[in-house]
């Protein structure tokens, strides 16, 4: 199933995950962004290390939560 068909299930136990992930995702962001720390993840089988000021550019309404 592709993250668009999941979104949009019926059965809320295949949607909450996804929502759950990118609830997660977002805190992560927030206090990367708060401590001034770097995140680091996976985009297209590569690893990714994304500083603080990236994120803050990249999500400017998170930053100012």
């Amino acid at each position: 199933m592709k993250p668009l068909d999941i979104s949009n299930a019926k059965n809320p136990d295949l949607a909450a995950p996804l929502i759950a992930m990118r609830r997660t995702a977002a805190a992560a962001r927030k206090i990367a962004m708060q401590t001034g720390t770097g995140i680091v993840l996976s985009e297209n089988g590569k690893t990714v290390r994304i500083s603080a000021e990236q994120l803050r550019r990249q999500y400017p309404t998170e930053s100012a939560l």
